[in-house]
């Protein structure tokens, strides 16, 4: 299932048998190294940049190398709030597994503060967190769950975190804001976009149910 993913493995500094936190980012087949958000991970953290095959294929890809304790799947186009990771490193010191993300900014108009509250909704009340929240879970857990089906074509975020749900974990907010691109917003209209997520997410649950 990963013939077509490959990876680049950058471990941690120094170098050591494991880290606390791999970070895994998918990229496209053609897509950029997002050098600006490399810059902005600790040296102690382990990164996996997964290049090619489904998102789901090439997250589980990475997943099945990485050797950070936990494992944290962050999109490309995302920047990270200056409190983000220590947030993070906090959240992480708890006793408790759950799956945890943050809140999300979009880097876009009037329009996508309504989409930044129906996120937070979403989270925070219905406990669906999508995956460019930055999700966050411990690697055994994540292995635990079966990691990302690959056979969803689009979704395998929310399958995620629901099978995390119906296992007993917590959906947990980290307490920090990460932002990311509203450009498929810009260029698919607004309106459109958002009524086409809605329709996949109700589809996917009523599936899910």
């Amino acid at each position: 299932m990963h013939d077509t993913v490959t990876l680049d493995v950058r471990p941690p500094e120094p170098r050591t048998e494991g880290a606390l936190v791999s970070v895994i980012i998918p990229l496209a087949a053609h897509e950029a190294v997002p050098e600006a958000l490399l810059a902005m991970l600790p040296k102690t953290f382990e990164v996996v940049l997964a290049r090619g095959g489904t998102r789901a294929s090439s997250m589980n890809h990475a997943a099945s190398v990485a050797r950070g304790r936990h494992l944290w799947f962050v999109h490309a186009d995302t920047t990270l709030g200056a409190d983000a990771v220590p947030q993070l490193l906090l959240r992480l010191q708890e006793p408790r597994a759950a799956v945890r993300y943050f809140d999300l900014r979009f880097d876009g108009g009037a329009l996508m503060r309504l989409t930044e509250g129906g996120v937070s909704f979403r989270s925070r009340v219905i406990g669906l967190p999508f995956g460019d929240q930055a999700l966050c879970l411990p690697a055994a857990t994540f292995h635990a769950l079966g990691g990302y089906d690959e056979t969803k074509a689009h979704g395998e975020d929310h399958q995620l975190v629901r099978d995390a749900r119906r296992a007993g974990l917590a959906i947990q907010p980290v307490g920090a804001t990460i932002t990311t691109s509203a450009r498929k917003y810009r260029d698919n209209g607004w309106f459109r976009t958002t009524f086409l997520h809605l329709r996949l997410t109700l589809l996917q649950s009523l599936r899910a149910s």
